[in-house]
Order: structure tokens, then sequence, then C-alpha cells
């Protein structure tokens, strides 16, 4: 017997109607870039069989996106390319379409949806998609569901925000147990027994041609400044880290918080583009008995993030900090600074401080933070910037710019934690902090090794202490 999606993890986002007699039906895949351990390509594959229709998979890649850059095109495009091979071997059509210039792909979800018996995509509550979704949902003229893969928790199994940890893991131990029993099929396309179609009209693919492989990013208009990391996608990439990391999960809790060693998962970015399902990783580590400290960052602190990105609007808005936090940052706002950086000398780990520049650079280099420097990454940006609003807006910036992991209610969650968010207040009463929780490059260095860590990561330039005052 064959997994069931559960109806809790299905949202139609329209009141149009199933149209049986279309061509196909289309799976247009935008956060689940993966082609097993998916709950919407399973969705998608239940509504083929059902309506004995083909599958067609469209998977975009628009080139005008927020941030859009050779590091985060690149990460996407190894996927897609994985997945044009893994698609090849089954009974589904794979559409990989790559926008050459912006708006020429607007439009082709709309043809594609003409043909189709239902569309069925993403539930992903961060970033542009929630926005993207709406919008298709109002012109395909067909039923358009979405399909909830995010978490171990299903998005809409409750309607309240957890307002710190502590609180969400109460829930989590009453209600996530019936959750855990309905995973998702980890190969969903076994089941695919109906017509593969041979080929999209010539007139479609003419104007909107699928993408060949490999892509020279270099004719594409996106920042080149960004280079791809070392670290590359797809979901081979995300199998292959999660086996190096179930390897040494031993050293996980103890040495977790060490930027010396290579003791951390380094799964987020494959998480944020899908390359990897949160049920693979659990399938796989859930059991062991090392495990509980990456199990309370994987289930508590990644799921608490999406429970706000999906039930508040403004989720990534200074406003959206708890009102205690908001009130110290603003009684503190005009407090004088130690000293002010402009933007770019953030960006370019041009400040007095080695540990500070060498988190950056991480960032900057290998499209990463480790995960406990990435807390004293976003205090002393608080402390160096002019206001609590311009420390905000620049860590978002920073972190979505270069991040893999970035645009991702996760990575949110980080950047606003730094602000108070999930925290609470703590004493004595600090000078620009007010009651936030706060952190020095000194103090961290005598709890954790970083002297090598700062060899490896300076600035490649001399360091200018000039500063904005």
């Amino acid at each position: 017997m064959f997994p069931v999606v559960p109806e809790l993890r299905i949202e139609a986002c329209n009141d149009d109607p199933v149209r049986p007699g279309g061509d196909y039906v289309l799976y247009w895949m935008i956060a689940s870039r993966r082609a097993a351990w998916n709950y919407g390509l399973q969705r998608a594959v239940d509504r083929a069989v059902e309506l004995r229709k083909p599958l067609v998979v469209l998977e975009p890649l628009n080139c005008d996106y927020r941030w859009a850059s050779d590091r985060l095109h690149r990460f996407i495009l190894d996927g897609m390319e994985v997945n044009a091979r893994d698609f090849k071997k089954t009974r589904a059509f794979y559409y990989p379409y790559l926008e050459p210039t912006p708006n020429a792909g607007k439009g082709l979800l709309a043809a594609l949806a003409r043909r189709a018996c239902v569309v069925v995509t993403d539930d992903f509550p961060c970033f542009m998609l929630p926005k993207l979704v709406a919008a298709a949902a109002r012109i395909v003229g067909v039923r358009l569901e979405q399909v909830d893969s995010n978490g171990l928790l299903p998005l809409r199994a409750t309607e309240k925000v957890f307002p710190t940890a502590f609180s969400f893991r109460r829930f989590l131990a009453k209600h996530l147990a019936p959750h855990l029993e309905q995973p998702p099929d980890a190969d969903p396309l076994r089941k695919l027994r109906v017509p593969k179609l041979k080929s999209l009209p010539p007139d479609l693919l003419k104007r909107w041609p699928a993408a060949g492989f490999p892509v020279d990013l270099s004719r594409l208009p996106i920042d080149h400044a960004v280079a791809p990391s070392a670290t590359r996608g797809g979901a081979a990439e995300a199998r292959r880290a999660l086996d190096r990391f179930a390897r040494r999960l031993a050293d996980y809790a103890e040495h977790r918080n060490e930027p010396e060693r290579d003791a951390t998962s380094g799964l987020s970015p494959y998480l944020h583009f899908g390359h990897l399902s949160v049920h693979e990783i659990h399938a796989t580590l859930g059991k062991r008995r090392d495990a509980k400290e990456f199990l309370d960052q994987l289930i508590t602190w990644r799921e608490l993030g999406f429970n706000l990105s999906s039930k508040r609007a403004g989720y990534d808005r200074y406003e959206s900090l708890p009102g205690w936090a908001r009130k110290t940052l603003e009684e503190h706002a005009g407090d004088a600074r130690p000293v002010v950086y402009t933007p770019a000398q953030f960006e370019a780990g041009e400040t007095h401080d080695p540990l500070w520049n060498a988190a950056q650079m991480q960032l900057v280099r290998e499209g990463r933070l480790h995960n406990y420097l990435r807390m004293l990454w976003g205090k002393k940006i608080l402390q160096w910037t002019r206001s609590p609003r311009e420390a905000l807006d620049l860590m978002i910036e920073l972190n979505n710019k270069y991040a893999l992991d970035g645009r991702d209610p996760n990575s949110y969650s980080g950047i606003f934690w730094v602000l108070g968010r999930y925290d609470r207040a703590w004493g004595p009463e600090r000078p620009i902090f007010g009651k936030i929780r706060y952190m020095t490059s000194e103090n961290t260095a005598r709890k954790v090794r970083v002297k090598d860590y700062i060899a490896r990561y300076a600035p490649s330039r001399s360091i200018s202490t000039r500063a904005s005052l």
C-alpha cells in the first residue's frame, strides 16, 4: 500500500475546479526541489494516477529574484541537473526552465496550466514564494494546490505563534508523534504508472526552451561578484553530506560550538533549497542515541522559525520583535556607539575586531557562518550601527546576499534572535543593548578556540580601522 499525503499538508489556493479532460497533471516545483521524500511530488503523482494522465514537472529558475547571484544560481542549477538525470529514469516529464533575461519566463506557468488537469506546487512560507503562489492562483484557471513538505510538524498543525523554544518543545512533546507516522513516500515516482508525455507543444518550447546543462553563468543578468561556493548543490550532494555527518554525529553535542572543529551538520543549504528532506534526515538519524542535541536543532529550533513565518506576514520586519525587546532597544537607540562602520566596511570585514572580520569573510567566501559565531556576528553589528533598525537591515542584507541557507525561516530566526526573538530580558542593563543578551569577542575567545579560525579567514587585504563616526 502506498503512503497517502496527509490532508493537513494540502491547501487549495483557489476555487477553480479540477479539469479531468486536461492533458496532464502539472507539478510546479519551486521549493522541494527533489524527486524523493517529497509530499508535493507525491500529491502530484497521486493526482496523475487518479486522473490517468501524464505528469509534467516544471522546475523554473528566474533571474530577477532579490540577491540573485552566481552563488545561489549555481547551487540551484546543480540540483536541477541532478533532477534532470533522476526524472529521466521515470515516467514523469521533467521540464527545467532557466530564465535568460528578466520577465522572459512570464506567461510560462499560465501556458502550461491551460492544458493541465490540476496544478500542484510547494508551500514555503518565506521569501518571495508566498506572493508568487498567491499571484499564480489568480491566473492559472484551474485548481492550484500547495503542499507542505517543510517540517516534521505540518505548518497547519497549529494556529498559534510560539514565543519561545520552551513553549514549542512542550507542544511538540504532546502533538508531534502522530505526524511522524505519516512520512512522505521515499520514492513517490515508483507508483506513477501512467503514460509518459513525449513532448510539450513546439510553440511553447520555442518561446520557453528547456534548460541545457551545464549552464554558462556569465551570460545571465545576475550578480557575478558573489562567486559560487565550493559547496555544491543537488540531492546527490545532499545525501553525501548527510552520510558524512552521520559518521561524525557523536562529536556534535560536545564540539558543535567550536569554530575550529568540523562538527556541525552542513545540511542547512540542502534543506533550504529543498535538495534534502527533513524526513529523510530523521529517518537516518532519529533513532540514534547520540542524536538528541542535533534533533533539538533540526526540529525545535528549525521548525519554530517556520511556525512564525507561516503565521505572521511581517516575520522579517522589526515590528515582529517581542514588545519587551522593542522597548529596551528603542530606549537605548540614542546611546553613543563606540564606533560606527559603514555597510561597505562591514561587508569587506574592515572592523577593528579580527574575530568578527574572520566570521564575515567565511560568509563571503564560503556562503556560511559558523553557527556559534553567527550570534556574535549579529551582536556586534547591533553595537556598531546607528540604530537597531539599521542593524537588522544590514544583517538581513549580508546574510541573504552571501549565505547559501539565507532567505529561510530558520535564518531569520537566527538574525532576529540577536535582537531578542525567542529570548528573554537579561541583566545587567547595558548601553545600546539594554536588556538584550550581550556577547563579546573576548568572552567568545575564552570559551572556544578561535586563533586558527582567525588566521584561516582573515581578510586578504589589510584591515582598515577607519569608521564613520
